[in-house]
């Protein structure tokens, strides 16, 4: 064949083998290690960002195997005796053809056969011809492709899809050149057509799962976002510390925190509250209902929209958990959660409460702390027929209540056993310390900072 750019110029020289060896071993360890990192990327397809990683792998691997291939061949040179490579070779990716304009002859290499699907009996179609080939929507294309390599000397290099016998569609990237006679005018053009369908249905693969995950982590930005709003616009809102009930000498000094998971961006079920009743006594509750998410913070705007309404009703704990057991059993969306609820009597320092499989409240008095014995209770929306016991614990001035949700001290074994053995460890501290905001701030800085896998939340309550 001619030299690429014109007939009377010389042709290059092939490069050195070693420089060849040297790139093909680099590309051979690339592909090592990008096939690695796919291994890695391996799950059951349901993530997104996985199927994205795999497809991106895929087509990394795939453009290696074909720089591999081409980089043996400029090794190697060309086979002194023509051979059709197999059928599901990389060399029977890529062929050439040459189309003399003088002879009206056309010259095409066994690969080229092979990839539009031609018998290698029949003559080589023209460049009149080839269009016949060639999709009806693509056809105009290849026509300017040619017509300005042979009239304004333009490279080709660019794309369309041919129709096999067998009518399977391919993807073909034509790159040639028109040979120059002496005299300046075309006397033939030259081209290497190589079979990218493959190439091409990776590159769309990779594309699809990107916007798959792009989508996927949209709609969980957004999903987050009002999840987070929902929590803020449920749980109180005051920060810092409050006085319950605000008009009378027997007050609770109360604080409160909650603290968001540090493995994960999902908002969880998890609640506090505390509220002045009508008859005077006051409302502390906290609970967590299971799972992440915003059907989860709607779920729990519910809860504590129902404990409120039915405190404030005056129902006692103990059928109050009742209710709220029904209620969610009763929901559209089966959920289970955890709950405890206490009214506190200030005229008597009496606290009545109740719980469903939640850790039970810790009373620090005169340096020590212990966990009260909770009262029966299961966990909510497992059964519509449990019944919940309710509990009395009379406080005294100086006393800590603290209620908390599982997670709040992360560890192996227990949620319940860990957070309460280690909390009970700080009542020497909660016994210097003035005020219910001082306790919360003492836990916060002893847990705050800890892996925790899902969210947590404090209540403290001070008798004064």
């Amino acid at each position: 064949m001619p030299s690429h750019l014109s007939a009377d110029h010389p042709a290059a020289q092939p490069p050195g083998r070693g420089s060849v060896e040297a790139l093909i071993s680099q590309t051979r360890r690339l592909k090592g290690d990008v096939d690695a990192v796919r291994q890695d990327a391996r799950g059951d397809g349901s993530d997104p960002q996985e199927r994205w990683q795999r497809a991106l792998c895929d087509l990394a691997l795939h453009q290696l195997s074909d720089l591999d291939t081409h980089l043996g061949q400029l090794r190697d040179g060309p086979p002194p005796v023509p051979c059709a490579p197999r059928h599901d070779s990389l060399l029977s990716r890529v062929g050439s053809a040459e189309w003399n304009l003088l002879t009206d002859e056309a010259t095409w290499s066994g690969e080229l056969y092979q990839i539009l699907g031609r018998d290698p009996a029949t003559p080589a179609l023209t460049l009149d011809e080839l269009p016949s080939l060639v999709l009806d929507e693509d056809r105009a294309k290849l026509t300017a492709m040619v017509t300005d390599c042979l009239v304004d000397a333009k490279p080709i290099d660019g794309e369309f899809r041919i129709v096999r016998p067998d009518d399977e569609v391919r993807t073909v990237h034509m790159m040639g050149e028109p040979v120059l006679d002496t005299d300046g005018s075309t006397a033939s053009m030259w081209a290497v057509l190589r079979d990218v369908s493959e190439l091409r249905r990776s590159q769309k693969a990779v594309s699809e799962t990107r916007d798959s995950l792009q989508r996927h982590q949209h709609r969980a930005q957004t999903e987050h976002r009002l999840a987070v709003e929902l929590q803020e616009a449920v749980l109180p809102p005051w920060r810092g510390s409050l006085r319950l009930p605000q008009q009378r000498p027997e007050t609770l000094d109360l604080a409160a925190h909650h603290l968001p998971s540090s493995t994960s961006a999902l908002i969880g079920g998890d609640w506090y509250d505390a509220l002045e009743l009508p008859d005077g006594q006051t409302l502390l509750s906290v609970g967590d209902l299971t799972g992440h998410g915003v059907a989860v913070a709607s779920g729990m705007a519910t809860l504590l929209g129902a404990v409120r309404g039915m405190a404030m009703a005056g129902t006692e704990p103990g059928q109050l958990m009742s209710w709220l057991n029904q209620l969610l059993d009763a929901t559209v969306q089966p959920a289970l959660g955890t709950a405890v609820c206490c009214r506190y009597r200030p005229e008597t320092r009496t606290l009545t409460w109740a719980q469903a499989a939640h850790p039970a409240p810790l009373l620090f008095r005169n340096g020590t702390g212990r966990r009260l014995h909770a009262p029966n209770g299961v966990l909510l929306g497992a059964s519509s027929q449990a019944s919940y016991q309710q509990a009395e614990e009379t406080l005294e001035p100086g006393d800590l209540l603290l209620l908390h949700t599982d997670g709040l001290v992360p560890g192996r074994r227990s949620k319940e056993t860990v957070s309460g053995e280690q909390l009970l460890d700080l009542a020497p501290r909660f016994g210097e310390a003035a005020t219910a905001q001082d306790c919360v701030r003492m836990v916060v800085e002893e847990y705050g900072e800890a892996d925790r896998e899902n969210d947590a939340c404090l209540l403290v309550a001070k008798v004064r």
